[in-house]
């Protein structure tokens, strides 16, 4: 039995916005222009992203929308339509509501009917996670068309009043993430016969860290604490705290190379990787700043793949969380060249308490 990407697709909100439109959009904090918007800006080498918000701040497509819109997109270039879906898995950072769970939501958006339903929840690897469950399924003989999809809409907790209903003075940990993400939402439709032109997976492999790491990117903690924002008195309690405000702890974010790197390295022992074989590479780095440590660490080791090789669309669309590697893998298979045998290996690294998930993709002829 095998598991084929047989058709994508992705939706991306209102038009693109570029680095010196993204302040009148968000806002500005207590008045005042960020100091360091453009360092950030330069580091991560983004051009260009799309919000699902205005500069009013009204939410113009919620995330459920996104992912469903996304969902039509990749039917609309498939072989089948939704009464041949059996099962629905999908991912998000966070969904439009706490519960109930997000694929629900989308469930209902989409009007799908009798379906198996997935809900994948953590940060820019819950897509992969969402993946590896529709394609297991799959392998299981439970079902010959599964449909993956991942959304992400960060912009809404990027407003100005946020920070400024947080009280205290914005911090580098909290408004660095404000100039990295943007919305967007991607789709894979996974079925168990080929078609012309699809990708077949060959495996999926993930390696967590979470039991020697602390957190380093989260919503739900104020600075020096420990208790979750359910656990004060109240909701604006919590706010106030700045228990709410997305923040990334930038000391410990670079573990997330080396850690990458192992997981690559112990994927090569196991045989599951061969560099030589690797024709292109998918890598969803949140940075420009790692996309060189990556490079530097493989050839340091001797495995490394030639720059030529990868492939990313982060400087035009943005990081969408975990959306970005289904983005990018449809705008891939939709823009750029590859044949009949090439391998495809996709890597996702993710910093909430560091994660990697990889993949690796054969094209069919």
């Amino acid at each position: 039995m095998s598991v084929f990407i047989t058709s994508t697709g992705h939706f991306l909100p209102g038009p693109a916005i570029s680095n010196e439109e993204m302040e009148p959009i968000l806002g500005l904090v207590h008045g005042k222009p960020s100091r360091l918007r453009r360092r950030i800006l330069q580091s991560n080498g983004i051009q260009q992203r799309h919000y699902a918000i205005d500069a009013e701040h009204r939410t113009l497509f919620s995330n459920s929308d996104m992912a469903a819109k996304a969902v039509e997109d990749c039917l609309a270039n498939s072989f089948i339509g939704k009464p041949q879906l059996t099962m629905l898995s999908a991912a998000t950072s966070q969904g439009d509501m706490v519960l109930p769970g997000f694929g629900s939501m989308v469930q209902a958006e989409l009007q799908l009917a009798d379906v198996e339903l997935h809900t994948s929840h953590g940060i820019c690897s819950s897509s992969m996670m969402a993946l590896k469950a529709a394609y297991t399924g799959i392998l299981a003989g439970e079902h010959r068309a599964a449909m993956v999809v991942a959304s992400e809409l960060t912009s809404r907790l990027f407003k100005a009043r946020r920070y400024e209903m947080a009280g205290a003075e914005l911090d580098f940990n909290a408004e660095f993430l404000r100039w990295m993400l943007s919305d967007g939402a991607g789709a894979l439709l996974l079925e168990s016969n080929p078609r012309a032109g699809c990708f077949r997976i060959d495996w999926i492999r993930g390696f967590s860290h979470a039991d020697a790491y602390p957190v380093c990117m989260s919503v739900g903690q104020a600075p020096n604490e420990s208790r979750s924002w359910q656990d004060y008195p109240s909701y604006a309690e919590a706010e106030a705290a700045g228990a709410l405000l997305l923040r990334q702890d930038v000391r410990v974010l670079d573990a997330i190379v080396k850690l990458g790197g192992d997981g690559y390295l112990r994927l090569i022992a196991q045989g599951l990787i061969q560099p030589e074989a690797i024709d292109h590479v998918l890598c969803h780095y949140s940075s420009h700043y790692f996309k060189g440590k990556i490079f530097d660490m493989m050839q340091r080791a001797g495995v490394g793949l030639a720059e030529d090789k990868w492939y990313s669309n982060l400087y035009q669309r943005g990081n969408t969380g975990c959306a970005s590697i289904f983005i990018m893998l449809d705008e891939f298979r939709r823009t750029q060249s590859y044949r009949p045998g090439d391998t495809i290996l996709c890597m996702v690294p993710e910093s909430g308490r560091f994660n990697t998930v990889y993949m690796q993709l054969t094209v069919m002829d």
